[in-house]
């Protein structure tokens, strides 16, 4: 045995046989630290295993979840002006939309689509809080508006996720005016008679809780989740007292009644389905895959239950 044996022979064999791990195969829980394998928790919607905690969901990963057999066609949405201010802080306005697009896979901060969950039809929008923060910028604005003229069209309800962190400092004024947009197209549907659901996510904040998110038929709220316009800290600095304990949560404003339902994401769907349902003057769903048998057709007999005399003679 010598040195090309003993060191040289299995380092060889071990650069030549090593296998390349992606990085991303198991992803930490932000509340109680436990290792979650990525497979595991995309197919409970990122919700921790262990402790229940509601992680960054996408709007395309929700809808996958949400829609029947994850179908959806995405509603176009008009594109507003790329750079109306010529904005510039630490880097141009330009430059940090296309960082974010590279970064989600996104055109933009809310996606819109038409489909069916639970066989009933509906519109839904998602804002993508990994996008910029999810702030409402114009186009968010334009989002909206289009998912409340389609939902007209179709007489279809809507159904909104809200994610966000406020307006868009980049867009300015333009930004703010989204708020009185938005709050039309909400008068739409009402004039329509079609029912507005609002599913406030973590977190929910600024003039995004002071328009749109809050206007819905029914306020639905995933657990844990901040939902305010000054967040708690500012409060603090200004009213210099201390807050109570799981002020602004979801939970919180359940108690003083400024939500419906705080609902885990892993019930959303059969909840939305109901209440849907129940809005649109509906029966209630089928459970499973196939639709309702029609009124007034009788279920065909079992062979086994014909009388003797109806069976075939062997």
């Amino acid at each position: 045995m010598n040195w090309i044996t003993n060191y040289v022979r299995p380092r060889i064999n071990s650069i030549f046989s090593r296998r390349e791990v992606p990085e991303n195969l198991w992803h930490k829980c932000d509340e109680c630290g436990t290792m979650l394998f990525h497979r595991e928790l995309a197919d409970n919607q990122n919700v921790c295993t262990q402790c229940g905690h509601h992680m960054l969901i996408t709007p395309r990963e929700r809808f996958k979840h949400l829609f029947d057999g994850g179908i959806f066609t995405e509603v176009s949405v008009p594109t507003p002006t790329a750079d109306p201010l010529q904005f510039r802080d630490q880097k141009k306005y330009p430059d940090r939309m296309k960082a974010a697009q590279k970064k989600t896979g996104e055109k933009e901060a809310m996606l819109v689509a038409t489909g069916e969950i639970g066989r009933t039809p509906i519109v839904a929008a998602a804002q993508d809080f990994s996008f910029m923060g999810g702030s409402m910028g114009m186009y968010v604005g334009n989002a909206i508006i289009a998912a409340a003229q389609e939902a007209v069209k179709l007489k279809r309800p809507l159904i909104l996720f809200s994610a966000a962190g406020g307006a868009r400092m980049q867009e300015g004024i333009l930004s703010l005016m989204q708020m009185p947009r938005t709050t039309v197209a909400v008068q739409m549907l009402k004039e329509a008679g079609l029912p507005y659901i609002v599913v406030l996510t973590h977190p929910t904040t600024g003039g995004v809780t002071a328009s749109y998110a809050m206007l819905g038929d029914v306020h639905i709220a995933e657990p844990n989740a901040l939902i305010c316009f000054a967040g708690p800290r500012v409060i603090e600095q200004t009213i210099r007292e201390k807050l109570p304990e799981g002020f602004q949560r979801a939970e919180y404003l359940l108690d003083h009644g400024m939500l419906d339902r705080v609902t885990k994401r892993t019930e959303l769907r059969d909840e939305l389905i109901t209440i849907t349902r129940m809005l649109m003057g509906l029966p209630p769903a089928v459970k499973g895959d196939l639709p309702a048998p029609k009124a007034g057709v009788a279920e065909q007999p079992d062979a086994q239950a014909k009388p003797a005399e109806d069976q075939p003679k062997k």
